[in-house]
C-alpha cells in the first residue's frame, strides 16, 4: 500500500483510499469499521501525545506508577467531525476534523489499515488530504 501526503489542514481533511478492486460490502464494513474506531478514539481524546506515560516508561512497565493527575493536567486533545464514508469504483473517500488531536493519530491510523491491507482488503494506495482529481470534493454530500 503506497501512502501519500498531500496539503494537509487537520480540520478539513479528506482521506482517500484507492482499492485494488471495486471493494465488496464486506471489504467496506472493514474499512468503514476502522475509521470508526479510530474516530472514537480520537473524539474520546486517545490520541493525546502528551500523555503518553507507558510508552514512555519503556519496556518494564511492572509496577509502573500511572499518575492520574499528570493526565488530568493535560490540554485536550480530541477529534471534532466525522463525514460518512462514500465508494465510487475503485476508489473511497471520508472526511474529517481531526479538531486538536495529535498527529500520532495518522501513524495509528496508517498502522491499522497496512495490517488490514495485509489480511483483508487490499489497498493500492492511500491519500491523506487533498483532492482527489478524479472526484471532485464538491460532489459530496
Amino acid at each position: 500500500m503506497e501512502i501519500q501526503f498531500r496539503e494537509f489542514n487537520p480540520f478539513d481533511l479528506w482521506f482517500w483510499l484507492e482499492f485494488e478492486t471495486v471493494p465488496s460490502a464486506m471489504e467496506q464494513s472493514y474499512i468503514e469499521e476502522v475509521f470508526n474506531s479510530w474516530f472514537y478514539l480520537g473524539k474520546l481524546g486517545g490520541f493525546n501525545a502528551e500523555n503518553l506515560q507507558v510508552q514512555e516508561t519503556g519496556i518494564d512497565i511492572s509496577y509502573l506508577d500511572y499518575s492520574t493527575e499528570q493526565a488530568d493536567n493535560q490540554l485536550m486533545s480530541v477529534m471534532h467531525n466525522m463525514g460518512n464514508f462514500e465508494y465510487l469504483g475503485v476508489w473511497g473517500r471520508c472526511w474529517f476534523d481531526l479538531g486538536t488531536s495529535d498527529l500520532i493519530a495518522l501513524d495509528i491510523l496508517i498502522n491499522a489499515l497496512t495490517q488490514l491491507n495485509q489480511e483483508y482488503v487490499p489497498i493500492k494506495q492511500l491519500i491523506i488530504g487533498g483532492e482527489n482529481e478524479d472526484w471532485p470534493i464538491e460532489e459530496s454530500n
